[in-house]
């Protein structure tokens, strides 16, 4: 098991439109929350798609050609963006779509990438970012195996940087389409980092991740589920967000600290007033011999324990003793 708390991934998308300000908010935002890093996207239109290429079903509002020109970021943006997030202290990452976004992002002093379920079979943008990089997420929502596989050829012996995400590039991903065992399967194959990209609207998936071994949680925010565009309605809003950030690093600690069952000094207030001793039912006189039907089980425990009834039938009382009275070993013989 590895010792590690979870680092978590806030994906801003396109939640921003646009906006710079928004942009801004956004980081303020998800460090407030709790989130590690901050991630936005970079797409350039005319090196990603064609002019006329189909939205996916989730979103349709806009062509995805002029959608992304509209949205996207001036090197100068991109430039206060990071000195923003480095102000706030959070973490700074960014998916390019497109080999000229890796070099833009390069430019910019980002060696950090994280590759998108869809760019994974790009293995032209792949060796582009293999050249010179620190860290690189790759997300496997719309790879099989033998594409997971393929994409981690190009690092060769360069792995060590490399974390491999499981994600189910449906949005929102439906809880039977989670693929838990998939990352169960990565965890066993990979002797990698290991992560969670996580498109579904609860807490659960994450969690379970988190306990088979995912050390590195990504998932959606926004301001408000209302708002424009083809991310807002899929993402936790802030008191969501703050909630699964806590919850996550709760089943950390939860998984990182065992109990010993045999322990029980953490208890021992909880299990006077809560335990039962044996008690007498009625008076009892002096030289009585005991039988059961003579006591009664009662709290708090304060003399013998209900649990050792058995080694004070058949004995003998050195002194009387009144109704309800706690009996302890030193009234026995």
């Amino acid at each position: 098991m590895r010792k590690t708390t979870p680092y978590i991934i806030a994906e801003i998308g396109s939640v921003h439109d646009g906006s710079l300000g928004n942009a801004k908010k956004l980081i303020e935002l998800a460090k407030s929350v709790g989130a590690d890093c901050v991630k936005f996207q970079m797409h350039i239109s005319e090196f990603e798609t064609t002019p006329d290429a189909p939205n996916p079903t989730f979103f349709s509002e806009e062509p995805r050609f002029s959608y992304f020109d509209r949205t996207s970021f001036s090197i100068d943006q991109w430039n206060e963006l990071i000195i923003h997030a480095k102000n706030q202290k959070i973490d700074f990452l960014i998916s390019p779509f497109n080999i000229e976004a890796v070099r833009i992002m390069r430019t910019i002093g980002l060696n950090d990438f994280k590759v998108p379920s869809g760019e994974l079979s790009n293995i032209q943008m792949l060796k582009e970012i293999s050249r010179n990089f620190n860290k690189v997420y790759l997300s496997t929502g719309m790879s099989d195996m033998n594409e997971i596989e393929t994409a981690l050829k190009v690092f060769g012996n360069q792995t060590n940087g490399v974390t491999v995400m499981q994600c189910t590039s449906i949005y929102p991903c439906p809880v039977e389409k989670v693929g838990i065992n998939v990352l169960e399967d990565l965890v066993k194959k990979y002797d990698l980092t290991i992560g969670f990209s996580d498109h579904t609207r609860g807490l659960a998936a994450a969690i379970m991740a988190v306990t088979l071994g995912a050390t590195i949680i990504e998932k959606h925010l926004t301001f408000s589920r209302a708002m424009y565009g083809s991310d807002a309605w899929n993402a936790l809003e802030p008191i969501e967000f703050k909630q699964f950030c806590e919850e996550i690093r709760n089943s950390s600690i939860i998984l990182q600290s065992p109990v010993d069952k045999n322990d029980l000094s953490e208890f021992r207030q909880t299990s006077q007033t809560f335990k039962k001793g044996i008690y007498t039912r009625k008076s009892l006189s002096k030289n009585h011999q005991i039988k059961d039907e003579d006591l009664i089980m009662l709290k708090p425990l304060i003399g013998i324990p209900a649990s050792e009834i058995n080694n004070v039938i058949g004995k003998t009382l050195n002194i009387d003793l009144e109704a309800q009275r706690a009996i302890k070993y030193q009234d026995l013989r």
